[in-house]
């Protein structure tokens, strides 16, 4: 399971599904009608989102802190949106405050080389920043990457832990983790898609490695 990774900026919590939503372009996009709207992330789903709420919006904003959005999306995306007159690239910024009344009404941006700010009027903000894995509840002493995701299969032979919690003849299988015999499939396993087909396949994947390793017994 994951959830997704807030954003750390003053008052955000207080117009969460007010005005800003975190993944949720499609079902919000009728109320983005004729405003400005911004988006905060780099990615894909940033890029995508963009395009889609492009169609609805009267501009749309995508707020980064590069300077450009080579370094995490892909060019195809970067095409469109270039191409694409309504959207625009904020590059070196951040959304350091959001206010308003009951909902979100405006955005305070900051320039991250000069720290000047600016208020600017903002119908919705959708963040587009990752997802944080809940892996906590594992006491289980499982290797996992820096961002919290569980390592499986090959991926665990770097680590300087790995020799130490495995003690089976063979490598770990592909969804194996350093504990063998336990498995991890879907959005909290590194390298996974985050796709729900994804998750469902490398599901079913697991079960099929269960049964070699319960057959090694």
């Amino acid at each position: 399971m994951v959830d997704f990774r807030k954003l750390d900026a003053k008052n955000v919590d207080n117009y969460t599904g007010a005005g800003i939503y975190y993944g949720a372009a499609n079902t919000e996009a009728a109320s983005c009608k004729d405003k400005d709207v911004y988006i905060v992330g780099g990615g894909n789903s940033a890029g995508q989102a963009a395009m889609y709420l492009s169609n609805f919006a009267r501009n749309v904003f995508i707020v980064i802190r590069r300077d450009s959005l080579s370094y995490t999306m892909s060019q195809y995306l970067i095409d469109q949106i270039g191409n694409t007159p309504n959207i625009q690239v904020l590059g070196n910024t951040e959304v350091v405050e959001a206010k308003g009344n009951e909902r979100l009404e405006c955005l305070v941006l900051q320039n991250a080389e000069t720290k000047e700010t600016k208020t600017v009027s903002a119908g919705s903000l959708f963040i587009f920043i990752g997802a944080k894995p809940i892996t906590d509840w594992i006491k289980l002493d499982i290797i996992r990457d820096g961002k919290g995701f569980i390592e499986t299969g090959r991926n665990l032979l770097p680590y300087e832990g790995y020799k130490k919690t495995w003690k089976m003849n063979r490598e770990p299988y592909l969804l194996e983790t350093c504990a063998p015999g336990i498995f991890a499939a879907g959005d909290v396993r590194a390298g996974a898609m985050n796709r729900v087909a994804s998750a469902v396949g490398e599901g079913a994947m697991a079960i099929s490695f269960v049964h070699k390793y319960l057959a090694e017994r």
